[in-house]
This record gives C-alpha cells, structure tokens and sequence, in this order.
C-alpha cells in the first residue's frame, strides 16, 4: 500500500511542478508527514531530494526550447547561498511545531501569490537590489523548510518584470533544481534519520511526470492551474495549523 501512495504522490508533485513550475516542496513536506509518517525534520530533508529530481527533470524540456533565463536563476541561486546554507544547519535545531507553523505561512503567501493577475507589460530586467533581497528569502524559505522558492520567482518575473508565464516557470525550475541540492546538503545531519525507500520511489515517478508535462503545460489553461493550486494550497495549511495547534 506504501508503494502505491509513493507512486500516487510522485506522479501528483511531478505533474504540479511540470505545469505551474513551482509548488513541488509545498505538497512533498505534508505528503511525508501526513500519509508517510515522517518527522518534520525528515520531511523537509527527503523533499529536497525529491524536487531536486523532479525540478532538474522538468526543466531539462525548458532548457532545450530556450525557456530559462539562465543569468538570473544562477544569480537567485548563488546569492542565497548564504541564507540557504545558513538555515539548512540551523533547521534541525527547530521544533516540528515551528516547522510546521512556519511552512503553514508560507504555504498561504505561496496561495496569494498564484491568484493574482498578470499584467500586460513590457519584459525588462530585475534591479540589483530587488535581486538580491529576493534571492537571500529565498535561500532561508529553502533552507528552513525545503522549499524551493518558486513561487516567489514566478509571480516576480511575471507581473513585475513582463516574462512570459513559459520562462518564468522554466527559470523557476531551475532556480528550484539548484536551491534544493544546495539545502539537501546542508541538511547532511539529518541523512541518516530519513528512511529513504519512500522518498526514492516518489521521486522517481515524480522525475517521469514532471519532464513530460513540463512539454505540455503551454496547451493547459495556466489561469485555472494557478487557481485549483492556491486552493489546494490554502486547504493543506489549514490542516497543517490544525494538526499543529489542535490534535
């Protein structure tokens, strides 16, 4: 039965980051804890793992159709080093229940961000300063709770700097892919607390999902996409605060 759940829930992230290009971390964390019984800590470690396989496998389609802005996802990524190793050894000193509070925020920030609406404009480059405060977040976002920050890339490129939905969810997989490994060694301490059976199957089928519907996701209607994941993203914090606070 735990093999058919892996397999379910790989194939369920895989599709989620093939087609909106972000959100791999947001449901891989609570999938762990929730349906796998993984600790917080264990969780957040083997998502980075598992989007790391499936955001380099979505966005392996993006680089070869000339869909990711390569400058600013190296960019995002090395000027988070900081922040992102930083809060990778300091994550397992935190309690589940700070774990799971703060990913429930982020989980609702994450939500807003994919309602609101792209506005036409045309495509410029991102300023020094916003590049650099955007890119330290979202090396402690990975760094404390595996995710890999593209929700916060794609709303960015799209309604503050023109990009076109397809290349900034190219670039964000990238920016996923390279912040995730980053973390994922950063969290060395807690390798050995992971039981990776699970994990490894879930990526597997999440690699094979996410390259072919990372092709695919130009033809699916992105406003409804956007608009199914905020509110799945809405109902897992929800239930993430209950199960924190309450039982």
């Amino acid at each position: 039965m735990e093999f058919l759940l892996a397999i379910f829930a790989g194939t369920f992230i895989g599709a989620v980051l093939g087609f909106i290009g972000a959100g791999g971390a947001m449901l891989t964390v609570p999938i762990l804890i929730y349906i796998f019984d993984f600790t917080p800590a264990a969780a957040t470690t083997a998502a980075l793992a598992v989007v790391f396989a499936a955001a380099l496998a979505g966005a392996y389609p993006k680089a070869r159709a000339k869909a990711i802005l390569y400058k600013e996802a190296f960019v995002i990524w090395s000027l988070g080093l900081i922040t992102n190793i930083g809060a990778s050894l300091l994550a397992h000193k935190l309690s589940s229940s700070a774990i799971t509070t703060g990913f429930a925020i982020i989980l609702i920030a994450a939500g807003t961000s994919m309602l609101r609406k792209p506005t036409e404009r045309p495509q410029t480059r991102i300023s020094n300063s916003r590049l650099v405060l955007l890119s330290l977040f979202i090396g402690c976002i990975t760094g404390f709770f595996g995710i890999g920050g593209g929700f916060v890339v794609i709303p960015l490129l799209t309604l503050a700097f023109g990009t076109p939905l397809n290349i900034a969810a190219g670039t964000s997989l990238a920016v996923i892919a390279a912040n995730s490994l980053t973390a994922f060694f950063g969290h060395y301490a807690l390798w050995s607390d992971v039981s990776w059976s699970i994990p490894m199957v879930i990526a597997i089928f999440a690699m094979a999902v996410a390259s072919t519907t990372s092709r695919i996701n130009s033809k699916v209607n992105p406003r409804i996409l956007k608009q199914s994941f905020a509110g799945l993203l809405y109902i897992v914090a929800l239930f993430t605060i209950f199960k924190t606070w309450v039982l």
